[in-house]
Parts: structure tokens; C-alpha cells; sequence
């Protein structure tokens, strides 16, 4: 198989199979997590379960807690960085967004590509940042298992591997861009069974728990 080739079959077959198990996956978590449903609760509501619960997505989106950001600074802002930078680079580069267009059918306006360029170095170094401070730091290096590392190197490497083929680096341009079609592919089949699902799982917990104390009467 030459390059054209594995490039063909990165895009032909590897891309259907990836987009199947991720399609398949995530409604399968998700059904899991909707289908335990909860108790009735009895109990006479003492707040408003709904404002509870969209307070909460507000409050833990939005680092307000002072003393939680000072104590985790170098987390909260890392984090930041290099989730606001895999929006950009997933969602506005052109190249993505006319391969979204063929896929649902519409698309939005894109942001310059050397712009999402500066945003995927951006990124890489913020994620670097991360996994070096997870390995000095003594409590977080304890927690972290094998799988944390796989879920970081599959998050890295397709923005790497889309760097390298948009500067033509290393190998030919056909062969990285393939490389890079495969690493975003294996990120989409690890993604429903891993804590990469928290993309969709995050505000509807946060809503859960929030909607929760509000019923109670509590702020969160």
C-alpha cells in the first residue's frame, strides 16, 4: 500500500468505522447514564430546581471561587487555555468546518487559518504545561493512571500531526495528513470509554447536582 492509498483508506473505511463507534458509543453512554433515572422525591420543593441547576453550570464554569483559584491557579488557567484552544481548532478551521459541512450540511464562518495555527501551537504548549505539572505533582502523578496518559497522547497527537501537515514537516505532506486523519480517528473510538465523555456529560451534571440543592433550598 502506498501513500496514496493509506490515505484513501484513512478517509474511506477508518474514518466510517471511527465515526460509527463514536456515533454508537456516545448514545450508548448516554442512554446508560439517562436510563438510571432517580427516586421521586416527595419531599415539598423549598427553592427552584431549574435556577439551581443552571446557577451551578454558570458557577463551575466560571472560575468565581477565589480561594479554589488561588489554590489551583496553574490548573484552572491551563485548562482553560487549551480547551479554548481545541474549540477553535476543531470548530473554526476551514479545512474542519467544510468536512463538518459534508457531513451534516451546513457549516459557519471560519477564522484565518494562520489564527488557528497560533491557537494549535497555543494548545500543544498549554497541554505540555499540564502533563508536566500532573507529573511533578505528587498527589496528582498518585491518581493518574495509564489511561490518563493514553487520553492525553490522544489529544495531543492530532494536533501535532495537523501542525506537522500544515508546515509539510517530516514526512510528505500525504502521509502526515493521513496520520493525522488516523490520530483523530483513534481519539473518536477511545472517546466514549474514557473521561473524554465528560464533553457531554459535564453541564448535565452540573445541572443534576445543581437542580438538586436548588430543590432543597440550598445555593450552590
Amino acid at each position: 500500500m502506498n501513500e496514496v492509498d493509506f490515505l484513501l483508506w484513512v478517509k474511506g473505511p477508518a474514518f466510517t468505522f471511527a465515526a460509527v463507534v463514536f456515533i454508537a458509543g456516545v448514545a450508548l453512554r448516554l442512554f446508560e447514564i439517562l436510563s438510571l433515572g432517580r427516586k421521586q422525591n416527595f419531599a415539598v420543593p423549598k427553592g427552584n430546581p431549574m435556577q439551581g441547576g443552571l446557577r451551578e453550570i454558570w458557577r463551575r464554569s466560571l472560575p468565581v471561587d477565589k480561594p479554589t483559584f488561588q489554590r489551583s491557579l496553574f490548573t484552572i488557567v491551563g485548562g482553560y487555555v487549551f480547551h479554548i484552544g481545541l474549540f477553535v481548532v476543531i470548530l473554526l478551521l476551514g479545512a474542519h468546518i467544510a468536512l463538518i459541512r459534508s457531513v451534516i450540511g451546513f457549516g459557519w464562518p471560519n477564522l484565518p487559518t494562520p489564527l488557528v495555527d497560533a491557537f494549535a501551537v497555543i494548545t500543544m504548549l498549554a497541554l505540555l504545561a499540564v502533563l508536566a505539572h500532573r507529573l511533578r505533582h505528587p498527589v496528582k502523578r498518585f491518581l493518574s493512571t495509564p489511561t490518563d496518559y493514553v487520553v492525553w497522547g490522544a489529544t495531543f497527537l492530532p494536533l501535532l500531526t495537523g501542525y506537522m501537515a500544515y508546515h509539510h514537516l517530516l514526512l510528505s505532506p500525504q502521509l502526515m495528513l493521513a496520520l493525522h486523519i488516523l490520530s483523530v480517528e483513534f481519539l473518536l473510538v477511545i472517546f466514549p470509554f474514557t473521561k473524554l465523555m465528560h464533553t457531554f456529560t459535564l453541564f448535565l451534571s452540573r445541572w443534576y447536582n445543581g437542580a438538586s440543592m436548588g430543590m432543597r433550598g440550598v445555593k450552590s
